[in-house]
């Protein structure tokens, strides 16, 4: 699975405004730090700004602040508002399903499974977790497992 650029230019501005909660962010700064379009982000902080998650300030002196501690913006709840799309295969769509192996294949099950704990995982994370410092963040990275030797 992969975020589509509007998933992440919303995380990307996120992250920049928690890691800058002190002051007002221009559009234009967070545009040419990432090298996007600012039409583009334009419309990511739209949709922040019609989420509350993010409140813009107009006029000369204005600019971008989040409208939420950091802590209490959820990084699950972020992705399913911007991506418009979580069919993994063409088999979750009943109008468009031409598989032939529909009706006995637990395929789409299986990847439904992986849907849920992808969202899962990122559902356990804020914007605090994603800006934290060194050491201090909650996700967790694996370890690979040994292989045996016989």
């Amino acid at each position: 699975m992969r975020l589509t650029a509007f998933t992440d230019y919303t995380l990307r501005t996120l992250i920049y405004l928690a890691q800058h909660e002190d002051r007002l962010v221009t559009i234009q700064e967070i545009a040419e730090l990432h090298s996007i379009s600012k039409s583009h982000l334009t419309k990511v902080v739209h949709q922040l700004g019609m989420s509350n998650k993010v409140e813009t300030i107009r006029g000369r002196h204005g600019g971008l602040k989040l409208n939420l501690p950091p802590e209490k913006i959820n990084i699950g709840e972020i992705v399913r508002n911007t991506e418009t799309d979580f069919d993994m295969a063409e088999c979750f769509d009943s109008s468009n399903n031409t598989c032939s192996y529909s009706g006995s294949c637990n395929l789409k099950g299986v990847l439904s499974n992986a849907t849920a704990s992808y969202l899962s995982v990122l559902d356990a994370v804020t914007l605090a977790d994603l800006v934290a410092k060194k050491n201090t963040s909650k996700v967790q990275v694996y370890p690979r497992k040994k292989k045996q030797q016989d």
